[in-house]
Formats: structure tokens, C-alpha cells, sequence
């Protein structure tokens, strides 16, 4: 019990922060360009700005972190950062225009990097060994995926889900209360930690920690191109659900049921990988999703009930990739050295945000090219939708597959 006390008090963070994520990643992009009318090319190529702008100090913030100064007093100031940021986008003033979108989602992002690089470095130096690290990665995704369902579930109870602007001004006063109060707790609940502090140039720590990590670059690649995968159908996905499939009204379920299914099918894949490996296992889950969203292509109007399954079928793989390249990533950092867990954890932060932005950037760009009206979509660019939501991202699951088989991983 008192494992499962200790997983536990670790994992409470991780759910306002998902919840601020979803509103972030879906709503926000539609949400700039519908209703504040930026559009969606200037609004992809603002979000793609912000995103590189800011990933680059992500190796900088865990080096910090693992150098100078305690993992909780970062997060701290990250989430003072965050909370502010996310304020101001949730709240534009009547003269809001790109310069605005780009100094807020700037502030949130580096706000977000100084709260989730830390914490992640800190389950790391928490973790033992192989099996302690997939615990703490698998409590952590779970708090994950609930605080995706909570952020789906409150505006779906009170029917805003299909309305981003409103959808994002219930966010943030949830967003206001919940973060600081689990934060509060889960500084208080979990052991103090003291990082020693070291007097090492950045280059000459960051050329041994390349080094030294150096055979898991195939372990970066597939997840950079699984995350970009990843990114295209989840900023697409209300443009998608609206008008591909015409069931808007249905959105807050379908977003629900996918990532119930990700909660259930967390266990499995965590069976799975014990039985073989985090590696093989994972391999199965993408290959699962790219087998069903194969069907996604030949839906249409009215095709909401064969979308619901595939949903579904989906989600199930989601655990897989939400709690495995994690755990992997911490064997990583504990194979190293423990005192690099978090510029690793770092630098898969600035993979992350770099899939992120070339899922909006790529995705909307696209859109932008062949003329994408929220207004009047023609039936051309419905197609160019359809396709780019579908199969761009088993393509890319494709290839994530095949650098991640090339990966060996150390049991």
C-alpha cells in the first residue's frame, strides 16, 4: 500500500496539467482562428513561431534543473507563468490580434516547460529501476488522462463543448483553483529532495550527455514522428468531427469515449510490455492505431457511429503511447546518469513541442494552401482534410515503427 501511496502522491500534478492541455492543443487553434478571425494559416504559422521559440530552452531548463536549483521551486515559478499566460489567451482583449496569440502562447510555454521538466526529472530520481519506472510513468498517465476526461467531461455536462470560446473560459477558472491546490499537495506529500549542485560548463555536460546517450537516437526519432502523428489528428479533429462527419454537437463524447479507452487500455499494454517489452509493446499499439485509422478516410456525413468505434479501437492504443515512451525515457536517464535526468527529459520536451508545432504548422498550412474556409468549405478541400487527419499520420506511425525496431533497449 505504501508503494501505491507513493506513485499516487507523485502523480497528482499531472492532472491539472492535462487539463490544461487539451483546451491548449484543440480548442485554442480553433478557437483564434474561428472566432477571433486570425485564420487558420496565421494562426498555424503563430503557434509553429511560438513553439520553436520556446523548445529550444527546453535542454537549457533541465540542465538548470539538474544543476542549480530544487525541481519544486521551478515548478513553482512555472506555474505562476502558466496560469498567467493561459489568463490572457483565454481572455483577449477586443483588439487581440497575432502579436497577442504569440506573446501568450510564448509566456505558456515556457511556463509549461518549467513545470513539466522538472516533474518529469523528478519521477526519474523517484524511480529504482525498470519496473519502479513504468509504476510512476503509469500513475502519472492515468492522473494524465483523467485530467483530459474532466477537462472533456465539465464542458460536455454543461453543453459548451461544441462552443471553443466557452469551452476555454470554463478552463480557466477550473484551471485558476485545481493546479495550485493539487500543486500545494503534492509538494507537501512527497519527500524532499536535495540536488547537488555542480560547477560544469553547459557545453562541455551537454557533449557527455549526447554522448553518452547517443545509441537512443532511434528511440528520439520514433518518438518526435509518433508525437507528430499524434499532433495532426488532435488539432485537426474539431474541424474534422464539424465537417467531414457534421456531428459537432457529438464532439465532448467522442473526445471522452477515446480517451476512457486509453484508461482502459492502459493495463493491458503494460501487460503486454512486461510480458515481452516496453519497446515491443509499443510497437503493437502503433500498429493498432494505424490498422484502424486506416478506415478513417472512407467516412463521411453520418458516418458517426463507425467513427465512434474507431475511436474506440484508437484510444485502447493511447495508454501505449502515453505511459511507455515515458517510462523508456526514464530507463534512459537512470542507464546514463540520474543526474541528466532532466536535460533528457528536457531535450524529449523539445521533441515533443517540435511534433506539436509541425502538427499545427504542417496540418493548417496545408489547409491554408488549398484554400480551407471554416465559412464555406468546398468539397475539394473537405478531401485535403480528410486525408491529411487519416493518413499522413499512419504514415508517419510507419516510420516511427521502423527506427523504433532499430532501438536496443536495455532490460
Amino acid at each position: 500500500m505504501l508503494k501505491q501511496k507513493k506513485y499516487l502522491f507523485y502523480a497528482t500534478p499531472a492532472l491539472p496539467l492535462a487539463l490544461l492541455g487539451l483546451p491548449l492543443y484543440v480548442y485554442l487553434p480553433t478557437y483564434y482562428a474561428q472566432d477571433v478571425g486570425l485564420g487558420v494559416f496565421v494562426v498555424g504559422a503563430i503557434l509553429l513561431l511560438a513553439r520553436i521559440l520556446d523548445m529550444f530552452l527546453d535542454p537549457l531548463i533541465g540542465y538548470y534543473s539538474d544543476r542549480y536549483a530544487s525541481r519544486k521551486s521551478m515548478m513553482f515559478f512555472g506555474m505562476f507563468l502558466l496560469l498567467t499566460g493561459f489568463y490572457f489567451l483565454t481572455n483577449p482583449s477586443i483588439n487581440a490580434d497575432a502579436w497577442w496569440l504569440l506573446l501568450f502562447s510564448i509566456l505558456v510555454y515556457f511556463g509549461w516547460s518549467l513545470m513539466t521538466i522538472p516533474y518529469l526529472a523528478f519521477g526519474a530520481d523517484l524511480g529504482q529501476d525498470y519496473k519502479e519506472n513504468s509504476s510512476y510513468a503509469s500513475y502519472r498517465e492515468v492522473f494524465n488522462i483523467l485530467g483530459v476526461l474532466l477537462a472533456l467531461i465539465l464542458p460536455y455536462a454543461l453543453n459548451v463543448a461544441d462552443k471553443a470560446d466557452e469551452s476555454l473560459a470554463l478552463m480557466n477558472q477550473v484551471i485558476l483553483v485545481l493546479l495550485p491546490l493539487l500543486f500545494l499537495f503534492f509538494v507537501l506529500s512527497t519527500k524532499k529532495q536535495h540536488i547537488e549542485k555542480r560547477q560544469q560548463k553547459f557545453k562541455v555536460f551537454y557533449v557527455s550527455f549526447v554522448q553518452r546517450l547517443k545509441k537512443s537516437r532511434h528511440l528520439f526519432g520514433a518518438f518526435l514522428l509518433n508525437n507528430f502523428a499524434n499532433a495532426i489528428p488532435a488539432t485537426l479533429f474539431l474541424l474534422y468531427v464539424e465537417f467531414v462527419i457534421g456531428s459537432v454537437e457529438q464532439t465532448g463524447l467522442l473526445l471522452i469515449i477515446y480517451f476512457l479507452a486509453g484508461i482502459i487500455g492502459l493495463p493491458f499494454w503494460n501487460y503486454v510490455a512486461g510480458r515481452t517489452s516496453k519497446k515491443q509493446a509499443w510497437i503493437y499499439s502503433m500498429m493498432s492505431a494505424s490498422f484502424f485509422f486506416a478506415f478513417v478516410p472512407f467516412l463521411g456525413a453520418g458516418d458517426f457511429n463507425a467513427f465512434l468505434l474507431i475511436s474506440i479501437f484508437t484510444g485502447f492504443s493511447l495508454g501505449a503511447d502515453m505511459a511507455l515512451p515515458a517510462s523508456m525515457q526514464a530507463d534512459v536517464a537512470q542507464e546514463g546518469n540520474k543526474d541528466v535526468s532532466g536535460t533528457l527529459f528536457g531535450f524529449f520536451a523539445m521533441l515533443t513541442k517540435l511534433s506539436l508545432a509541425l502538427g499545427v504548422g504542417v496540418s493548417f498550412g496545408i489547409l491554408g494552401v488549398f484554400e480551407f474556409s471554416t465559412e464555406n468549405p468546398t468539397a475539394d478541400s473537405l478531401l485535403v482534410l480528410s486525408l491529411i487527419y487519416a493518413l499522413l499520420p499512419i504514415i508517419l506511425k510507419f516510420v516511427a515503427i521502423l527506427m523504433l525496431s532499430k532501438y536496443k533497449e536495455t532490460l
